[in-house]
């Protein structure tokens, strides 16, 4: 009760939001906020449809990854695969469904990995990321403008290029970081 009581002395009050603008993968918006000492001021925010991902490691302990173009920053980096959940579509689904796009790889047994949201402060973007251990190669990656390169990249090197600025997306670098956790506790 008294944690209870302490949290609400903490939590900040929206008096209104407006929209700025709606399109299918983001509603940007303007709230009024007042923070618990009376100061209130506008803060910019974002509301994206859920995304999921999977990191899908072979028995090898190799990720599979995408190396792509991100034109907001202008960077090539490496990624897993991965996009918007559609609808009433299932975030597994759309996991695997991604992956096969974008790979041309179907996972399979896939699992749940964890949950997060990437920009707390201004957004409201959960990204769901699952494991998956062993995937079968269907073909080739049916959406050609995902990546320039796709490739299976041993955990360990993977790590490295999180250290090196060459995995950058929040996804890719919480699952690596996760599965190297999970490898080092004997987990994985």
């Amino acid at each position: 009760m008294v944690e209870e009581q302490a949290a609400e002395l903490t939590r900040w009050t929206i008096h209104g939001e407006r929209v700025v603008d709606d399109t299918r993968r983001a509603r940007l918006s303007i709230a009024e906020v007042e923070l618990p000492d009376g100061v209130r001021f506008e803060q910019y925010v974002i509301r994206a449809p859920r995304s999921a991902m999977v990191a899908v490691l072979d028995d090898q302990e190799r990720l599979r990854l995408m190396r792509r173009h991100r034109f907001v920053f202008d960077r090539w980096v490496w990624e897993l695969p991965g996009g918007y959940v559609d609808g009433e579509e299932q975030p597994a689904a759309c996991a695997v469904r991604e992956v096969e796009e974008e790979t041309g790889w179907r996972p399979q047994g896939v699992e749940p990995l964890l949950s997060f949201q990437p920009w707390v402060g201004t957004a409201d973007a959960e990204n769901l990321l699952f494991l998956a251990r062993q995937a079968e190669h269907i073909g080739t990656p049916v959406d050609v403008n995902e990546a320039e390169q796709v490739a299976w990249i041993p955990l360990e090197e993977a790590y490295r290029l999180v250290a090196q600025g060459e995995i950058v997306g929040a996804g890719t670098v919480i699952a690596v970081l996760e599965l190297v956790a999970r490898k080092a506790r004997g987990e994985l």
